[in-house]
């Protein structure tokens, strides 16, 4: 169990949270919940014990705490099987003392004696038999017992954080901290991690921006709203659905009581100078039992995204003939043939450094083809968002002014209007582009795409800095759109909302399949993974 007792956490006059306590059970699964800001890695840090709280609050936590290191290649010097078994901390400082104690050429008492404590140390934990279950892990994930004593550098990034998620379990901790750990990960491995967490029996808490994997994984939800944690059972839409059943009823009560005020205060009115004084004092009272309920305005803001073309586009949108691109020796596309049409709305999905990007980016002309052809339809153009959109944004320039240079008719009402419905309003426009967060970088980058209305969209995993609720308004505002869409993704709800057409990367090539999401699962299903590990 994880206990936090009266915990704030303020930055300046910023309060996150207040005065926060709340428990988490062993065998519960939850989410931590939030838009961007509102806290969430920070309350994970408090948790961690990087960062203190503000106030004298305290946590109390289990002695084996496993946490998902975000660094992926903070270990890529180290072998795999060492990167795992540095999980526990206590048991690798031993083992790696003892070594160096053990290669001395001479040994003093106190050095025998210090290695008598040492072995006790890895006895307790279970040091004896720790290479053989961090190789039953490393199984479990999917790295053969060939690939142990490799270095980390040699992994791809998906693999990478597998190890690390190795790392965070290893030694059988009572208690699991993942901020993000389906970042840099495709759907296959996303969907190895879900059934690799429902195995766990200990203490779960994950931050996800991941809608599917929280509703797959999560018992509980812990959001951060109205400057605190509120635990709600069930899955995140679970959560939102009673959120605003909660808020309907606080608002409807509101409304009746108005009501009854109203006419409470009508005979008051009429009899407060005459001879019914206490009639009048007890209305008075039953007046002010019935004042209004505060609400605390919720955190759950969900930005308003729709695209617009100025005119359509003609039938034939793009076609691409024997495509062929190679980085040195790796052949990344290769003889690839495709046809777009108006209003085809395309996923494209595949493991990671299989050429999605790299499709995309030859398409727009920002890397040279080898071989083959792209013919774009007359007049055609495009908005692009780039995996690294952070980069595309002109710093030293306040929100408002950096999206203004975007709008044809320099129509500043338009500009401020578009910058309410994401979620810029007031001061909030102002802000220096040099102080904005991942996701609200990622909402002034689509307000400028909103603003071109061209009839083609392009995007490279836009869901990377977004929260929940602008993802799923990003789903809306492509499904919508009257244009074509092409979008790599990982974020299966996005692909499910918006996908008319599938194309996958796979080791045998790309998968052109005409239909959404659902059907291409049915045709090409997620493998299951067999459990070789059980916590």
């Amino acid at each position: 169990m994880i206990v936090v007792q009266e915990v704030t956490k303020a930055y300046g006059t910023r309060t996150l949270f207040d005065n926060v306590s709340v428990k988490f059970q062993p065998g519960n699964r939850y989410g931590l919940t939030g838009p961007n800001g509102a806290g969430k890695s920070t309350f994970m840090k408090i948790l961690t014990g990087e960062i203190e709280p503000s106030n004298r609050g305290k946590v109390i936590k289990p002695k084996k705490v496993g946490v998902l290191q975000q660094d992926q290649y903070a270990f890529d010097s180290e072998r795999i099987i060492d990167t795992v078994m540095m999980g526990n901390a206590v048991l690798w400082d031993a083992l790696k003392e003892r070594n160096e104690l053990c290669s001395a050429t001479e040994f003093t008492d106190e050095m025998m004696e210090r290695m008598g404590e040492l072995e006790s140390v890895v006895a307790d934990e279970n040091g004896y038999m720790a290479e053989i279950e961090a190789a039953e892990i490393l199984r479990g994930i999917g790295l053969t017992d060939n690939n142990h004593s490799d270095l980390m550098s040699t992994l791809a990034t998906d693999y990478k954080f597998r190890v690390l998620l190795a790392q965070a379990v290893f030694g059988n901790p009572e208690a699991l901290l993942l901020d993000e750990p389906t970042n840099h990960m495709d759907l296959e491995s996303i969907h190895w991690l879900e059934e690799f967490l429902h195995d766990y029996d200990g203490t779960l808490i994950v931050i996800s921006h991941d809608r599917h994997f929280l509703n797959e994984v999560c018992t509980h939800i812990a959001d951060i709203d109205y400057d605190t944690i509120i635990i709600y059972p069930g899955n995140y839409d679970d959560m939102v659905e009673h959120k605003m059943q909660a808020r309907s009823s606080v608002e409807q009560e509101n409304r009746d009581n108005a009501k009854k005020v109203q006419q409470l205060q009508e005979f008051v009115s009429r009899f407060a100078a005459g001879q019914r004084a206490s009639q009048v004092q007890s209305r008075r009272k039953e007046m002010d039992r019935l004042a209004p309920a505060e609400m605390k305005r919720s955190n759950i803001q969900r930005p308003y995204v729709r695209f617009e073309q100025l005119k359509p586009a003609g039938k034939d949108v793009v076609r691409i003939k024997e495509l062929s691109k190679s980085f040195d020796d790796l052949q990344v596309i290769k003889n690839f043939t495709l046809d777009i049409a108006r209003g085809e709305k395309i996923a494209i999905i595949g493991g990671n450094g299989v050429g999605k990007t790299t499709l995309l980016r030859c398409l727009i002309g920002e890397l040279e083809i080898d071989k083959g052809e792209i013919k774009w339809g007359s007049g055609m153009s495009w908005g692009y968002y780039p995996q690294d959109s952070g980069d595309q944004i002109t710093l030293g320039m306040t929100s408002f002014d950096w999206v203004n240079q975007f709008e044809p008719s320099g129509d500043q009402q338009i500009v401020r209007g578009l910058l309410g419905r994401m979620l810029f309003s007031g001061e909030e426009s102002s802000k220096p582009t040099d102080a904005l967060s991942g996701g609200e970088k990622a909402r002034l980058l689509m307000a400028k795409l909103m603003l071109q209305k061209d009839p083609v969209l392009i995007f490279d995993e836009p869901t990377n800095h977004l929260d929940l609720e602008s993802v799923s308004a990003l789903g809306e505002g492509l499904s919508q759109f009257p244009g074509t869409v092409m979008v790599v993704t990982h974020d299966r709800d996005l692909i499910s909302q918006v996908a008319t057409r599938i194309l996958s990367f796979t080791p045998e090539g790309i998968v052109d399949f005409p239909g959404n999401y659902e059907e291409f699962l049915v045709k090409y299903p997620l493998p299951e993974r067999e459990h070789h590990h059980k916590f």
